[in-house]
C-alpha cells in the first residue's frame, strides 16, 4: 500500500481539511452545458480535453476511475456505457479521513472494488483478455468514491462533456489491502453493506454487490485496460483503478460519516468535513 511518500497520497496533511487547489478544477462556478464556446463534442474530444487535467493543474495521474458502470448509472446521466477519469494526486485519502464538502454539489459517496496495478498494459492492437489484465493486478482494496462535477445539470451534459469533466472524479479513499482470498471469490455476487451516520447517530443504510459494476469488478477493469488501449494510454504498474459503484450512491451531508464493510475484504471509512 502506498505511503504518505508516494504521489497517491501527495501532501496529506494539507488536504485533510479542504480540497487541493486546482483552481477552476475544483470549487469554480457550475457551468451550464460546459462551456458554451466550443464544447467537446464527441467522445474523442472530451478525451483529449480530459487529457489536458494534469498538466494544467499541476498533479500527477496516480490512476483512473470509471463512471456508469451500471445501468442504473448510465440511464441517470444520459450516457450510453462507461466513462473513464484520471484520479490524480492530492485528491486519494486514507480510510478514516475527513474529505472535504466544500464545493461539492454531488455530496454522494460511492463503495467501490479498487485494483491496484503491478505491471504496465500497454496499448496493444488485440483487446486484452480478462485472463491478462487480472495476471498485471497486485492487490484489490475496499474503496469509497466522493465524486462532483462542474457541469449543472450534470444528468443532461452528455458524454462528451462529462469526459472533458473528468468524468465526474474529485475525491477518493483508499481501504486497506485485501487478503489474496479475493482471487479465489466469485466478485460478482460478492455483498458490500454501508452505512451513513451523523455522530453517532445511525441515518441509513446500504446494500450492494459487485454484480452491480458492469455484471463484475473484473469484467470493469478490462474493460478501462482496452478503453485506454484504444486511446493509446498504458494502465500504469503502481496506478490504481477504482471499478464503479456497488450500489445506489450514499447521499451525503457535511459532517456525515459514511463506511462500507467488504467482510473479509476489509472496511473502509471516511468523514465528510463540516465545511
Amino acid at each position: 500500500m502506498p505511503n504518505d511518500r508516494s504521489p497517491l497520497y501527495a501532501h496529506p496533511k494539507r488536504y485533510r481539511d479542504r480540497p487541493p487547489d486546482l483552481g477552476p478544477l475544483a470549487n469554480g462556478p457550475s457551468v451550464e452545458r460546459a462551456a458554451r464556446c466550443l464544447p467537446p463534442c464527441d467522445i474523442c474530444t472530451g478525451y483529449a480535453a480530459q487529457a489536458q487535467l494534469p498538466g494544467v493543474s499541476g498533479r500527477l495521474v496516480v490512476g483512473w476511475k470509471i463512471a456508469a458502470t451500471s445501468a442504473n448509472g448510465q440511464a441517470h446521466i444520459n450516457v450510453s456505457g462507461p466513462l473513464a477519469g484520471r484520479l490524480l494526486s492530492g485528491q486519494v485519502f486514507e480510510s478514516g479521513a475527513t474529505v472535504p464538502s466544500a464545493g461539492n454539489r454531488m455530496r454522494v459517496a460511492e463503495p467501490e472494488f479498487a485494483f491496484a496495478m503491478a505491471q504496465d498494459l500497454p496499448p496493444q492492437a488485440e483487446p486484452y483478455t480478462q485472463q491478462q489484465v487480472m495476471n498485471a493486478v497486485a492487490h484489490l482494496h475496499p474503496a469509497l468514491e466522493v465524486p462532483d462535477s462542474r457541469l449543472e445539470p450534470f444528468t443532461a451534459a452528455g458524454e462528451a462533456q462529462l469526459l472533458a469533466d473528468n468524468a465526474c472524479a474529485r475525491h477518493f479513499v483508499l481501504g486497506p489491502v485485501a487478503p489474496d482470498l479475493w482471487r479465489d471469490l466469485d466478485l460478482s455476487t460478492y455483498p458490500v453493506q454501508a452505512l451513513v451516520q451523523h455522530g453517532k447517530q445511525l441515518k441509513y443504510t446500504r446494500d450492494g454487490t459487485g454484480g452491480n459494476v458492469l455484471g463484475d469488478p473484473r469484467i470493469a477493469l478490462t474493460w478501462l485496460a482496452n478503453q485506454l488501449s484504444a486511446l493509446g494510454i498504458t494502465l500504469q504498474k503502481g496506478h490504481m483503478v477504482t471499478t464503479g459503484t456497488c450500489m445506489v450512491p450514499l447521499e451525503l451531508l457535511p459532517g456525515d460519516s459514511a463506511s462500507a464493510d467488504f467482510g473479509a475484504l476489509g472496511r473502509v471509512n471516511m468523514i465528510f468535513s463540516e465545511t
